[in-house]
């Protein structure tokens, strides 16, 4: 399997998406957006892998390449490729399939559990994970759940945290399981300003970092979707 990820900044990388691929022997290329990289042909890579990133999907004239990179997934998923969006790339295949994509009432930034829907135990991938998990969040905006799309997982400070979508062909979280503690203090050094703010679902430098436990958690539901993505 051929994986291909698209990076929109220096400091939100596949971290342990990375890893996975290593111990599959799977190769694995990257389009890093911020570099200017040019987007590969679909024909190229078996899997898409979409990273985060503090840009909103409506900034097109900031970031100019947005609206090729929509087209591009948009793309993707209709050619039936396997395809992961993790927040930033959630939104962006919550958008390409008409989707409202807006401000979240809270700012998640930290360690919050996650739950799964009553619709996650029909899921293809979801109904292998725990009915509830803790999982690393950062981010401002959320989504609204695709028409045809199945709702698979949400928090207490955000509804739509998940869908799956085309027999669970693509994968939303607006949530990370990829995140490993250096990926973690990436985020932290280059996003300083987010967390002078204060909120009900901000957590501070320390409580995120000191959470050792929940870096090794997360590697195993990573791998565990990754898993179940890999067979399906």
């Amino acid at each position: 399997m051929k994986i291909h990820y698209i990076q929109h900044v220096p400091f939100e990388t596949p971290a342990n998406i990375l890893n996975w691929a290593e111990e599959k022997g799977y190769p694995i290329t990257g389009t890093h957006l911020y570099k200017k990289d040019l987007l590969p042909k679909p024909e190229s890579f078996d899997f898409l892998v979409i990273m985060g990133g503090p840009m909103g999907v409506y900034d097109e004239k900031e970031y100019p390449w947005l609206t090729q990179e929509k087209k591009f997934i948009e793309n993707t998923i209709k050619k039936g490729k396997k395809v992961l969006g993790i927040c930033l790339g959630a939104q962006l295949i919550a958008d390409v399939l008409g989707a409202k994509v807006y401000k979240n009432e809270y700012k998640e930034i930290g360690w919050f559990p996650v739950s799964q829907t009553p619709n996650a135990k029909d899921s293809v991938h979801f109904s292998k994970l725990p009915k509830e998990y803790i999982a690393f969040h950062w981010h401002g905006d959320t989504f609204e759940i695709p028409t045809g799309a199945v709702h698979t997982a949400k928090s207490s400070g955000c509804e739509n945290q998940a869908f799956e979508y085309n027999n669970g062909k693509v994968i939303a979280l607006q949530f990370h399981l990829e995140t490993d503690i250096n990926s973690a203090k990436a985020l932290i050094e280059n996003s300083k300003e987010e967390l002078k703010q204060k909120g009900k679902y901000i957590q501070t430098p320390q409580e995120m970092i000191s959470q050792r436990e929940y870096f090794s958690k997360i590697k195993n539901l990573l791998y565990k979707l990754l898993d179940s993505i890999e067979k399906n």
